[in-house]
């Protein structure tokens, strides 16, 4: 059997890390975006391979949209765009945690900064995030 040429043996080595990921049957893997200095979980999401290299090359949260199935640039809509400053892998390999500086402060696309915007008091879910940016202002569907 002949070597690969070394330029695609290249290619083969720096993406080996992809293959250290337990990806889900359907090749996704579940990620939690935290802010970066204040620890906040501000989303969960998914990413397929696809999305996991782009972010670790570009630097910015790319995720893959299961409802729209596509991949997702977190702020190509809205300008909130996830700055990530550290992705790590856990223990049982099958969840990504993204360290992210949010820009524009707003995560989730209820115009709140965080997705988890609501807690569970005396048995009913409770809101307490309030909304920063009215969503029709952000998404502008032409």
């Amino acid at each position: 059997m002949q070597a690969a040429p070394p330029a695609l043996e290249e290619d083969i080595m720096s993406e080996s890390w992809l293959n250290k990921v337990n990806w889900t049957h359907d090749g996704l893997v579940p990620v939690i975006a935290q802010e970066t200095g204040t620890g906040k979980v501000l989303m969960f999401a998914w990413m397929d391979r696809e999305a996991l290299r782009l972010t670790a090359e570009t630097g910015q949260a790319v995720y893959w949209s299961r409802s729209r199935k596509k991949l997702w640039r977190k702020g190509e809509e809205s300008g909130h765009v996830q700055k990530v400053h550290n992705i790590r892998l856990d223990c049982d390999e099958d969840v990504i945690l993204l360290t992210v500086e949010q820009l524009g402060g707003i995560a989730c696309h209820t115009g709140r900064h965080t997705c988890f915007f609501q807690k569970l008091q005396d048995n009913q879910w409770v809101t307490d995030e309030p909304v920063l940016k009215n969503p029709e202002e952000i998404y502008r569907h032409e």
